[in-house]
């Protein structure tokens, strides 16, 4: 059994280390999309894929670049997900060469409801835990399933108490 909080086996994303990895992703894709290698547009996820999304689709020069909103969170806690706002659906066909991009791939819930919407496009996270991985294409960093990710836009810089002594 496994007292410890989410927040208790965390791993901490910089937007350095954010934006390091999200080029990391894009270098992964590049050359592998259906035309020519090139892909026809990207999708971030909304919230957590748009900084990744962004990223990759700069980083592939990637004009076309639309959304698509899941709610699966309440700050902590994960649960069924629906969508709440579609990508252009003239843009987005069955999916073939589209870019579908998230910064995490948890318990593979939210892309396999998206991927039910468009299932020849390809699935690309930055981070991957197990349970969500069977669900993704493409991922950078994969980190146990138990491990809670802290991304840059949920944390705020403060003081921190050394360990030893005081200032």
């Amino acid at each position: 059994m496994n007292d410890r909080l989410p927040h208790e086996k965390g791993f901490h994303v910089s937007w350095d280390q954010m934006h390091r990895d999200s080029r990391a992703l894009a270098w992964r894709l590049d050359g592998k999309g259906p035309d020519n290698g090139l892909w026809k547009a990207v999708v971030g996820i909304t919230r957590g894929g748009l900084v990744p999304a962004m990223i990759v689709a700069r980083e592939l020069d990637i004009r076309r670049v639309d959304t698509i909103s899941i709610k699966s969170y309440n700050h902590q806690t994960q649960g069924e997900p629906h969508v709440i706002k579609a990508p252009q659906a003239d843009l987005m066909g069955d999916g073939t060469g589209i870019l579908i991009v998230d910064d995490l791939v948890d318990s593979g819930k939210t892309l396999e409801v998206v991927r039910k919407l468009y299932p020849k496009a390809h699935f690309a996270t930055v981070y991957a835990k197990p349970s969500g991985k069977p669900q993704v294409d493409s991922y950078i960093t994969e980190v146990s399933q138990d491990t809670w990710i802290f991304f840059p836009w949920d944390m705020a810089l403060q003081y921190v108490q050394p360990y030893r002594g005081a200032d």
